[in-house]
């Protein structure tokens, strides 16, 4: 299985919980997208230990398994899309929630989250 992480499946990752070592460990391929590794730095630092979280993400980042996710011009279609779908439902989400799930349907991948504001895109697979 490829997996995308939402910021909160990384954090719950480098925190130690087991359920998403497991999931990270089973995957064949991790993808961190551009937006997640963007909040995830803000958080850095905000913190008190910003070079700690910062050493060990570029740590994960070298694996040969994780690849960084990033937006191209046919991202911007499935953000759209997706855009328009939940404004119609009714159920909007954060804009950078909207890029990851953007960019996670148009590499049929599985996202890994906690968000479940991301339950409004039955097109986008969740672990």
């Amino acid at each position: 299985m490829n997996i995308a992480l939402d910021t909160n499946a990384y954090s719950d990752f480098a925190l130690g919980n087991p359920s998403r070592i497991a999931v990270i460990r089973a995957a064949s391929r991790v993808y961190l997208p551009l937006m997640a590794l963007a909040e995830l730095r803000l958080g850095f630092q905000r913190g008190a230990q910003s070079q700690k979280n910062e050493a060990a993400l570029q740590r994960f980042l070298r694996s040969p398994r994780v690849e960084l996710l990033v937006p191209d011009t046919t991202t911007t279609h499935y953000y759209a899309q997706l855009g328009n779908q939940l404004r119609q439902q009714g159920t909007p989400i954060p804009i950078n929630d909207l890029w990851i799930a953007a960019l996670v349907v148009q590499h049929g991948l599985v996202l890994c989250t906690s968000d479940r504001h991301f339950d409004h895109i039955p097109q986008l697979p969740t672990c």
